[in-house]
């Protein structure tokens, strides 16, 4: 009876120690994952597509030539190894978390965060495609700022939360210009005003260019840059993010799966840790 008591005993205590050492253990293969380079990864290119590889049973979802989710894919990337560099020329602190930077200047002044990175690749997007008319964004106060307006010479001028717009500039549509204005937008807007603003998206409909968001202040937000598919309709995808401070825009490691890192199942309402942030309850939203 006393054996059987003590076998119980420890068995009992095995099972303690091995919940108290899960997060340990959790810790642990982040850590690792963090220095390895994932087994999915081509060193030797230069875009979305071709630095991250297809995992075994999977096939790339196909989209049009010259759409949005054609021209993400194919973005262009530094060579590998390539540091994220924040705006002022300093090394971010952490270099464990991302596998390929973005080809997208990032602005001295400081600006250009995480949202507004965001913001920058489907406004440009827009304007190489000579869809101008669709540029614009909601300020957090709720209110409209479209670079046709702002084209013309419209400024807004801000009191508060009261925002109205006023003709005080001569009209310019010119590159410089744009990049003004996007200035502006990155100062008003942000993940805050982006939750509020655009359509709301079920994680089984995600495509590429839609964003997973925690909207406040602060939140965060990364968008997808490349989907694949398998034969049972299941779907994986590749996340990329700008940062606070303003950084280099990244792809991201997936550090708690090993296994198919770069790539990211994403569900709704679920905990999804992406590189150093933890969307606590997974929300998506799509450009209009």
């Amino acid at each position: 009876m006393k054996k059987t008591v003590l076998v119980l005993l420890i068995l009992s205590s095995l099972v303690v120690l091995v919940f108290q050492f899960k997060p340990v253990k959790k810790a642990v293969n982040s850590v690792k994952a963090s220095i390895e380079t994932p087994n999915l990864i081509n060193k030797d290119s230069v875009t979305i597509a071709s630095r991250v590889n297809i995992p075994e049973g999977y096939k790339r979802v196909i989209y049009e030539k010259g759409s949005y989710e054609d021209y993400l894919r194919n973005y262009k990337l530094k060579s590998f190894g390539s540091k994220i560099i924040n705006y002022d020329n300093s090394e971010y602190f952490w270099q464990g978390g991302h596998i390929g930077i973005l080809e997208i200047p990032v602005p001295k002044n400081g600006l250009q965060q995480c949202a507004d990175a965001l913001i920058r690749i489907r406004s440009e997007y827009l304007w190489e495609n000579n869809r101008k008319d669709e540029i614009g964004f909601n300020f957090t106060s709720g209110h409209y700022c479209s670079w046709q307006k702002y084209a013309e010479g419209y400024r807004p001028k801000i009191n508060g939360n009261k925002v109205s717009f006023h003709k005080t500039a001569s009209a310019s549509h010119s590159e410089e210009n744009f990049y003004k204005y996007l200035n502006l937008i990155y100062m008003y807007s942000g993940t805050l005003s982006l939750y509020n603003e655009l359509q709301s998206i079920d994680a089984n409909d995600l495509q590429i260019g839609d964003m997973l968001i925690k909207g406040g202040s602060p939140g965060h937000i990364v968008m997808i840059g490349d989907e694949v598919v398998n034969e049972h309709g299941d779907k994986l995808y590749v996340l990329f993010q700008g940062n606070t401070p303003a950084q280099s825009v990244h792809l991201v490691k997936n550090l708690e799966d090993a296994t198919i890192s770069p790539w990211y199942e994403l569900e709704n309402d679920a905990v999804i840790p992406v590189s150093n942030y933890t969307f606590d309850r997974a929300k998506f939203v799509r450009f209009k």
